[in-house]
């Protein structure tokens, strides 16, 4: 196994496309999305519109590298601080198979 590190984000997914070009631009090259996910923050309870998409979350994790992520972390702060959303970083052992 190998240690590496897991960033886990919950964005509104009119925000999505951002958060995976910051990432690629960054050097990630694979990452998970789930869509229209829904959960209680700040904010309160979000559930998205079905029929317009409006107010959807998206969940996206990828892992990486303890310096990758220092490289990306600063740029996911600021676009977490203007579009809102939460980030979880943690440690995490890949199987490599």
């Amino acid at each position: 196994m190998k240690r590496m590190k897991k960033i886990e984000v919950v964005i509104d997914t009119i925000h999505l496309e951002h958060l995976i070009s910051l990432l690629e631009n960054r050097g990630f090259t694979g990452y998970t999305v789930i869509k229209d996910v829904y959960g209680k923050g700040e904010r309160g309870l979000m559930i998205g519109d079905e029929v317009t998409g409006v107010f959807q979350n998206s969940y996206l994790f990828t892992i990486c590298e303890e310096q990758q992520l220092n490289d990306v972390i600063e740029d996911l702060r600021k676009m977490l601080k203007k579009y809102g959303g939460v980030c979880i970083v943690s440690d995490v052992d890949w199987l490599i198979h």
